[in-house]
């Protein structure tokens, strides 16, 4: 896949961008896509060895633009885990301009398999986790007067199908939880959710139940990379401080 990247910022428009989950998939796309533009990435993942080939593969990029990545674990259903990683942040940089909240996992069930422990994983990571990240930025946006809060959910935010009740229930959460914050907050703190459709990643990785795993086999066979996600993630950062783009879904245009 060719991967394509917008011009350099100006550095007065640079950011301090924190991304959960960004050891692969989505989150390694949105880091290596900010660092190319300019910006200033605190990567937070539990896989700190993903995090480390993340810092590695864009330090060229990272000298040629001025951005930077700082790779940092995370674990998000660790409460204090989430406001250390957003202290170890505006410790470096003085700052914190963007939280994406992007950690997610997606083992699929049908309900009446009962795999309980997987519900709780996806509740724990999917809705706790970004309260968690809320918790840990929203004090800290508030003093700066700034920030940007942006979720990245799911088509299942908006749609039900089988073997994904758990998991669209919990997107729907994130997509609520989201909403309700942007509504809440004073219009100095913007707020984005970007719910992507099917993208090439390891969530489907995760899924136990032989059932679930070969629907989601074919219902993954058209996919975009994720590349496309980070290009809308982009997009919602760079608009003027006075715009606020509260959602865009991308998906592959195969996906009816």
């Amino acid at each position: 896949m060719t991967t394509q990247h917008s011009e350099t910022i100006a550095p007065s428009d640079r950011k301090v961008v924190l991304i959960t989950g960004a050891s692969s998939g989505i989150g390694a796309a949105v880091a290596t896509r900010l660092v190319t533009e300019g910006h200033l990435v605190v990567a937070g993942a539990r896989r700190t060895d993903r995090l480390r080939e993340l810092a590695d593969g864009t330090a060229d990029a990272a000298a040629r633009s001025g951005g930077g990545l700082h790779p940092v674990r995370v674990d998000v259903t660790d409460r204090a885990d989430v406001a250390a990683f957003v202290r170890t942040a505006h410790d470096r940089h003085g700052r914190v301009d963007v939280l994406i909240g992007n950690a997610g996992v997606m083992p699929l069930s049908r309900l009446d398999s009962l795999l309980v422990d997987e519900w709780d994983r996806m509740i724990d990571v999917n809705v706790r986790g970004l309260l968690h990240g809320i918790a840990a930025a929203l004090p800290v946006f508030a003093a700066q007067g700034s920030g940007h809060f942006v979720t990245v959910a799911s088509i299942g935010a908006h749609e039900v199908v089988p073997t994904g009740a758990v998991y669209c229930g919990t997107k729907y959460a994130a997509w609520a939880i989201t909403e309700g914050l942007r509504q809440e907050l004073d219009p100095s703190i913007r707020v984005t959710t970007i719910s992507p459709g099917v993208v090439d990643s390891e969530l489907a990785d995760t899924i136990t139940e032989a059932g679930a795993a070969e629907a989601m086999r074919a219902y993954r066979a058209h996919a975009i990379g994720p590349d496309a996600v980070a290009s809308a993630v982009s997009y919602a950062l760079a608009q003027p401080a006075d715009v606020d783009v509260n959602e865009i879904v991308v998906r592959p245009v195969r996906q009816r």
